[in-house]
């Protein structure tokens, strides 16, 4: 298992997208480091991929039975349509900030982890 968690993590560092990363960084500021990278691979890993999955195609484990059913992260009409600010809002302060479902749960933790939600909008932006 901890293999199978490695090779997950080591992929999902590659798979950022660094240009979004960047524009994400520069929205709130902050500069990302590897280390908020990593966090931000494992905070996907233990929080996202339940609804999302492990590829961002909206088929977690808990999406069965969701209404909306979880965003899918390859939809290339979506990721054009939203920008890098929408996505800091819904990581942050939940689905319903945004006028979209309560089940995407807030991350009070994050605000003040500015890094690590930039990197965490680079991750999504890695499934377009």
């Amino acid at each position: 298992m901890k293999i199978l968690y490695a090779i997950i993590l080591a992929f999902a560092i590659v798979g950022c997208s660094k240009d979004d990363e960047a524009d994400a960084a520069k929205l709130l500021g902050v500069t990302v480091s590897q280390q908020d990278r990593v966090e931000a691979n494992e905070i996907f890993t233990t929080r996202c991929v339940v609804c999302h999955g492990a590829s961002g195609s909206g088929d977690g484990l808990a999406s069965k039975g969701l209404s909306p059913p979880p965003r899918n992260f390859h939809d290339s009409s979506w990721q054009s349509s939203v920008s890098n600010e929408y996505l800091t809002k819904i990581i942050r302060f939940g689905g319903a900030s945004v006028g979209k479902s309560a089940a995407m749960p807030s991350n009070p933790d994050l605000n003040e982890k500015g890094a690590v939600v930039a990197a965490l909008v680079g991750r999504i932006r890695s499934f377009k």
